[in-house]
């Protein structure tokens, strides 16, 4: 750092002249979610993504967790009972317990697993105004669960859609979507309200010498039908406050697993109800040019309720209920301390529960609190020179207080050209599951029948040192923006599930392989990635990533050191281009490259496959409507695999029709 700082300082001061804000506003987006002051990218602390509402138009994805097939470095799958993962350099498994998502700054994983329960999430795609993918970690801002990524979604304010909308999408693989939407209100009082019900059947229901079916044929359903209910409401208090109100409903009917008896795990139901809520308030006051502050409190609900009746040598009834909540109340100040020097910081209390008798073993309503403060630092030291620092503390339910500090530094190379410095620490606290889960069958007699999982002895939280690297760099003439990160992790006290020591009675007919949650050694990382952005005319639009991965894990169960390499793909690639056609023509496409990932613990190996995809559609006129009809083909090449050697994932195509006014 310090050959690359006397450079800079070096350089002609006619050089550093050229320098201004206006370099980077104009062209550069501007972001939120790194250290929640408003920077353009070049500026941010650590790398970033943003998916606008033209690359989610022009992708043709109606879920919103395939968006982050646009991401560098990601991993997308549907795992199985209707759920979704997703990676980022690996330790991918079916619970994606490593991120901390966010929907306007309310976090949605889950307190049980850890992962984010996307397909009952109440939004729709066609609210989302942007999303901003962190890729590293970001606990110094975010918390615990921000341990290698953070995805904020960004949902469009009530006054940016005014009037009506209607969108239906039908399609092969029995996908039916119907979504409405009303704006309203006056310059003081902005809402909307939408309302959705959304179809999907996932896979190829027939599957033929698999290994989740030993070798024989099998019959699988992956199929949801998700209806939901959401409205936001922007009020202007006065010229300095407003303040914002959402909540939301969603119920889903789903069917999922096996329909081959010799295949089904007693532990994934072949129906299930889940439903949601939440509900969100944020008062925001400006006082002045320097301070500005806002208060946020939400509530969420989360609750599944599946069941199945198992022969274990006597009938055994499998309640799978699971009630989750999370009520929240956090502070953020933002100040401008003098003309080069400003900062962020405040607080956040939390509480979450768990009830799952299945999961648990017991009737009981698990309870955590949790209380974090942080802080966050940016000075402009030189014009071409920007220093930022900050640390969260945080005191967690289950292992007590941490610290994660961040420290960055920009260096200015020319206008539009910026190299990043980064070092980071971040912890992830185990999950309510991962501490004191504890899965057993009891026959109606009350015998026990089998265990799966016992309690933990008492984890510590996973901890990461992340070093990066990072160059931001944008040509105008050329309208190409840049992003190219290299970075070194290590991970310590790794959490996997480990063979548990439980001695049954002589004669048992249980397994003999239960498991828990351990902390197993550690897992490095390094590797790079790019990302560019490139708009050369105003009819075409190509975004394009590439990532390279490699990983090694020293930990006491082999198996992870052998899976642990293998769990992110060597090369991954995506590219995304549209091009307006004229008339309101316009086409686009995309490909998606990856090599082949062995998922952890419940997935499989899945080989390296190529996809491909294309939009066709129009927009026009009609009775003072705005109207885009469109035709998009998924994976018009070979079937893939995801997660599961199960679950594949064919050639579909659907129609799309949208009306506005």
């Amino acid at each position: 750092m310090a050959f690359v700082l006397a450079g800079l300082l070096a350089l002609p001061a006619r050089a550093v002249d050229t320098v201004t804000e206006s370099d980077f506003l104009d062209d550069l987006p501007v972001v939120l979610s790194v250290s929640r002051l408003s920077q353009p990218v070049s500026e941010a602390p650590a790398a970033v993504t943003v998916i606008d509402r033209e690359m989610i138009r022009a992708s043709g994805f109606r879920d919103i967790p395939e968006l982050l097939r646009l991401v560098p470095g990601f991993s997308v799958a549907y795992t199985g009972d209707n759920t979704w993962t997703a990676g980022y350099h690996g330790l991918a498994d079916a619970y994606s317990r490593r991120f901390q998502v966010l929907v306007d700054g309310r976090s949605i994983y889950s307190p049980h697993y850890g992962t984010v329960y996307w397909t009952e999430l109440p939004l729709s795609i066609d609210d989302i105004e942007r999303i901003e993918v962190v890729r590293g970690p970001n606990a110094a801002i975010h918390g615990a669960n921000a341990f290698v990524a953070v995805i904020n979604i960004i949902t469009k304010t009530a006054a940016q859609v005014p009037g009506e909308f209607v969108s239906l999408q039908a399609g092969e693989q029995d996908m039916r979507g119907l979504t409405v939407r009303h704006g309203g209100g006056d310059a003081t009082l902005r809402y909307r309200l939408t309302a959705s019900a959304q179809q999907r059947n996932r896979f190829e229901r027939d599957v033929t010498n698999k290994s989740a079916v030993s070798g024989d044929n099998g019959r699988y359903m992956e199929s949801t039908q998700t209806y939901f209910v959401n409205g936001r409401a922007d009020w202007q208090l006065s010229a300095d406050s407003d303040v914002m109100v959402q909540f939301g409903l969603s119920r889903g009917d789903w069917g999922a697993g096996s329909r081959t008896a010799s295949a089904r795990s007693f532990l994934e139901p072949l129906e299930q109800d889940a439903r949601a809520l939440y509900l969100q308030l944020a008062f925001h006051k400006v006082e002045s040019e320097r301070r500005e502050w806002r208060v946020q409190a939400y509530h969420t609900q989360n609750r599944f309720d599946a069941d199945a009746l198992a022969n274990l040598g006597g009938n055994v009834a499998v309640d799978q209920y699971l009630a989750q909540t999370r009520s929240n109340i956090e502070l953020q100040v933002n100040e401008q301390w003098a003309t080069n020097l400003r900062a962020v910081w405040g607080g956040e209390v939390r509480q979450e529960t768990v009830k799952s008798p299945q999961s648990y073993n017991s009737g009981k309503t698990l309870r955590g609190e949790l209380a974090r403060a942080f802080g966050n630092l940016e000075w402009r030291a030189h014009e071409r020179i920007l220093l930022q620092g900050g640390a969260m503390l945080e005191h967690h339910y289950f292992t007590g207080n941490d610290i994660s500090p961040r420290a960055a530094a920009n260096f200015t190379l020319a206008p539009g050209h910026v190299v990043r410095l980064g070092i980071s620490r971040a912890y992830r606290s185990p999950t309510f599951f991962e501490e004191e889960g504890n899965q057993v069958l009891v026959r109606e007699t009350g015998v026990l029948a089998d265990v799966y999982t016992v309690p933990s002895d008492g984890l510590a939280p996973e901890r990461i040192l992340s070093r990066e690297i990072g160059y931001v760099g944008y040509w105008r003439p050329a309208r190409l923006e840049l992003d190219v990160r290299f970075f070194q992790d290590k991970i310590d006290d790794f959490i996997g599930q480990q063979k548990a020591d439980y001695v049954t009675d002589p004669g048992s007919i249980i397994s003999g392989n239960e498991f828990k949650y351990e902390n197993l050694g550690s897992v490095r990382s390094h590797g790079g990635e790019f990302q560019l952005r490139w708009r050369p005319i105003e009819a075409l639009d190509v975004s394009a990533h590439y990532a390279r991965v490699f990983l090694r894990a020293d930990t006491a169960r082999e198996n992870y050191n052998v899976d642990i390499p293998r769990s992110a793909p060597r090369n991954s690639w995506g590219l995304l281009a549209s091009y307006r056609l004229g008339g309101g023509w316009e086409t686009s496409l995309g490909v998606w490259r990856t090599d082949a990932v062995t998922w952890l613990t419940e997935g499989d190996l899945t080989q390296a496959y190529t996809r491909l995809d294309a939009r066709l559609a129009r927009r026009w006129k009609w009775q003072g409507r705005d109207v885009e009809g469109a035709v998009v083909g998924q994976n018009l090449g070979k079937d893939y695999q995801e997660f599961r050697d199960t679950n594949v994932f064919s050639r579909r195509v659907y129609g799309s029709l949208a009306l506005a006014w």
